[in-house]
């Protein structure tokens, strides 16, 4: 109903109104929304976290232009380049919008001759796509990214990342998730094995990429009908990309006639068993799945693959069901090397979290429990019990704002004392200095705590040390 009502106002607006006065469609443009107070306040409160969790792993922070030039993106993302955000030629430039902070980066790695950086980006990303915005996609959305470049010896890198994501959705307290990880070159070894001609790797790869989303028959019907696979090379794949494990999958695999003679299958392999047994020592195997249906569709994944999924518990199945990606990433070594006038290439791992599915998710969960969500920071109001003390207000808060207190005053002459109190009830301000006659003449401030009412008087000098005294327990 609101979008055929949204339809209807649209067009109503475009005929005109009868006053000859132009009626605005008070709309956001289709797959973006505006962010109020309580929201902001959660996203903040996910973003911290996360930046907390860069830090912790010695990341530098840089930002890029939110356009490029077109020719930067083209080429890829593989069958999603139709989703890049067009620009109209201005002043001679044919530009796009960033679709993600992965090309970007790379661009930058490349233009000043960048061997070596751990890096986080957050920022905005825009795809031209008809998003479910229910399940938290839009077309204008952030993402949250981490990435180390560099030559290092294998897979150290690579389970950092994986760290990181178990940090990130510990702390986050999204509920239990699973890591799902594999290896292009295992896949483009099983490919191989199975008989995939090398033309159709890339197309068969974004057809397992959906096994998360649709049942083997299909996958494999579109396989077949719509892109050309044999019947008999789309039932060897079959038989690999529904297993799933741990190091003992691995071992099997190794020793599996066909896959264990693919020089390619048999690196990934071999870097796989390398990656789990570095896990183990971070202790989070647990949540760890090798997985050979994981693909990720992008064009630019070299190595290692993985995708985290948050799980729900179902009473009437035995497994858990996902609820949808949560992150993902992988390594890409050769994209920097597109960039480089020489073909320099430059090793890269990285990480991105899915900052948008997890916003709804916290959205959803504080709508739920009715949580009461602060949305300033506010640790002090300034206040008073009698009429002609706005002078004395503002000059106590702007004592209150040099040392550094987060203060408020209200923006009236004669404020009554119950309307000052109330407004801390409403906005969750825990403390209220008291201005009165009596106080000034002794030199001292009444310090309230909202809620508890309790009234202490505080020494004027003394009372910056109080307030941060009682707001920091």
């Amino acid at each position: 109903i609101a979008k055929e009502v949204a339809k209807l106002l649209e067009m109503k607006a475009q005929l005109g109104g009868d006053e000859g006065k132009h009626k605005f469609v008070l709309k956001t443009p289709k797959g973006t929304r505006d962010y109020s107070p309580k929201q902001m306040a959660i996203r903040e409160r996910v973003f911290d976290a996360i930046i907390t969790c860069f830090k912790r792993h010695g990341a530098e922070v840089i930002d890029t232009p939110v356009f490029e030039l077109k020719e930067t993106l083209t080429g890829k993302y593989g069958e999603d380049s139709k989703l890049i955000y067009d620009l109209k030629d201005q002043g001679g430039e044919l530009l796009s919008l960033r679709y993600d902070l992965t090309v970007p980066f790379a661009r930058y790695l490349a233009m000043n001759k960048i061997t070596n950086i751990k890096r986080y980006h957050i920022a905005k990303v825009y795809r031209r796509d008809n998003p479910a915005m229910t399940r938290g996609r839009y077309r204008e959305f952030y993402q949250c990214d981490f990435d180390i470049a560099g030559q290092f010896d294998p897979m150290i890198p690579d389970a950092e990342c994986l760290k990181i994501v178990h940090e990130i959705l510990s702390d986050l307290q999204l509920g239990d998730f699973l890591v799902k990880v594999n290896d292009r070159r295992i896949l483009d070894g099983m490919f191989a094995v199975c008989g995939v001609p090398d033309s159709k790797f890339r197309m068969i790869c974004s057809s397992v990429d959906k096994l998360d989303k649709m049942p083997w028959e299909e996958v494999r019907s579109e396989m077949v009908g719509e892109k050309g696979l044999s019947p008999e090379a789309a039932d060897r794949i079959g038989e690999y990309v529904q297993l799933h494990g741990g190091l003992d999958l691995i071992e099997r695999l190794l020793q599996d006639p066909k896959l264990s003679q693919n020089k390619l299958a048999k690196e990934g392999l071999g870097d796989m068993k390398l990656l789990l047994e570095y896990l183990s020592l971070f202790g989070i195997t647990g949540k760890i799945s090798f997985d050979l249906s994981l693909a990720r569709g992008l064009d630019y994944y070299t190595g290692v693959i993985f995708e985290a999924v948050l799980l729900q518990q179902n009473d009437h199945v035995e497994e858990p069901i996902s609820v949808g990606s949560v992150a993902g990433g992988g390594r890409y070594d050769g994209l920097v090397g597109m960039f480089d006038p020489k073909g320099r290439k430059v090793p890269c791992v990285g990480v991105s979290i899915g900052i948008e599915r997890i916003f709804s998710i916290l959205e959803q969960r504080v709508e739920a429990s009715a949580e009461k969500i602060r949305t300033t920071e506010t640790q002090v109001l300034v206040a008073s019990a009698q009429k002609k003390l706005l002078e004395e207000r503002l000059k106590l808060v702007a004592e209150l704002w040099d040392a550094g207190i987060k203060a408020e005053v209200l923006y009236k002459k004669n404020p009554k004392l119950l309307n000052q109190l109330q407004y801390c009830e409403d906005t969750g301000i825990p403390l209220v200095a008291i201005v009165g006659e009596q106080e000034l003449k002794d030199g001292v401030i009444k310090l309230r705590v909202v809620a508890t009412r309790e009234e202490v008087n505080v020494r004027r000098e003394s009372l910056v040390e109080e307030i941060r005294l009682r707001t920091s327990r």
